[in-house]
């Protein structure tokens, strides 16, 4: 299978060629299209640069003409979509390029795998008939839930940010596809990643990132938002079983089952930083780092809770979960700890 993998220098999909070049048979190719923007870094895909089964273009899921030319340079009968602009705050700031990306972005890859793939509406080209376009997305989508139920493959549509409103229209977009053109399609929405070579501006690196600079660690209103942490690792091996096992036309919701607090994230990380870093923490005076925690000013429409109920995945597909939050939180602390610290002694980064 040749497999363009959008956003692949970006923290998920990085993780997911990573993955699938570890564990997937031999005979898989793997494009990646990324326009490199402040949140993708080729030092993410370093580890496969010399595969013989990958290939890096530099460009952008808008342009038509590129992506149209890749699917024929390269043979595509696969897409796992994930290039987006996907951080709430900025898209507060300055909506126009979450809607650019997200919206008009994912319209021109489907375009271009309808018109490589299919001859008309329903009818695919000889040797294109298992092609598959699967769509990342996130639960954001779902809006807020309260202090209790969960989020379904059922659950309607209630957006809160630009961001979340850009990717329910995506959704939208992609499902109209399937029922229009029979598109093979699969949608997936996933609650929130954590894990290696997430951007630097998302919490869980800000967390440790500050902790480690003795900088205040800023939570959030009150710290009682709550959300269902899924390890990126897990994220990838769940997007693998949609992509091969799902059923066409159809939605898997991901969750980590992992329900937190942000308080309860903060605190948990700064506790395992007390222990590696026990030493360190005593030549500043300091009994933990969550002496460093801070509340700030919460910000517009932040959703109260998010969580997942996945079993159609599990039931349907077969998925096992394997990582508990502890395994995910340790293997990010130590990522970060290598990323920031020069000898776990040298300066601050």
């Amino acid at each position: 299978m040749n497999l363009l993998v959008t956003g692949g220098a970006g923290f998920i999909g990085s993780n997911f060629i990573s993955y699938m070049l570890s564990n997937v048979r031999n005979d898989l190719y793997i494009v990646n299209l990324d326009k490199l923007t402040y949140a993708g870094n080729l030092r993410n895909v370093e580890a496969v640069e010399n595969d013989p089964r990958y290939s890096f273009v530099h460009g952008d899921i808008c342009d038509e003409n590129l992506v149209a030319k890749i699917f024929e340079n390269y043979k595509i009968d696969g897409v796992i979509h994930f290039a987006a602009e996907s951080h709430v705050d900025k898209s507060i700031e300055n909506p126009r390029p979450f809607l650019q990306s997200n919206i008009i972005g994912t319209y021109t890859l489907l375009e271009a795998a309808r018109n490589y793939w299919m001859d008309g509406i329903g009818v695919y080209k000889k040797g294109f008939a298992h092609a598959r376009f699967h769509h990342i997305s996130t639960d954001e989508v779902y809006g807020s839930l309260g202090k209790t139920g969960h989020f379904t493959e059922e659950t309607k549509y209630a957006p809160n940010s630009p961001y979340s409103a850009s990717k329910a229209s995506a959704d939208m977009i992609v499902r109209s596809y399937f029922e229009t053109f029979g598109l093979n399609v699969v949608t997936t929405n996933c609650s929130n990643n954590f894990g290696p070579r997430q951007h630097d501006e998302k919490l869980i690196p800000t967390i440790i990132r500050r902790a480690l600079a003795l900088k205040p660690i800023p939570i959030y209103g009150n710290g009682e938002n709550v959300r269902d942490w899924l390890f990126v690792t897990e994220h990838c091996r769940a997007i693998e079983k949609v992509f091969v096992k799902g059923k066409a036309g159809e939605t898997y919701v991901i969750g980590g089952h992992n329900e937190r607090k942000n308080i309860e994230i903060a605190t948990m990380i700064c506790e395992v930083l007390d222990q590696v870093l026990s030493e360190q923490l005593k030549s500043y005076h300091l009994t933990s780092y969550k002496e460093l925690i801070q509340y700030v000013s919460d910000r517009p429409g932040h959703d109260f809770r998010y969580a997942i109920d996945d079993r159609k995945l599990c039931e349907e597909l077969g998925f096992v979960h394997k990582y508990s939050l502890q395994e995910g939180m340790e293997q990010t602390v130590s990522y970060y700890l290598k990323k920031y610290v020069d000898g776990l002694e040298g300066a601050w980064i």
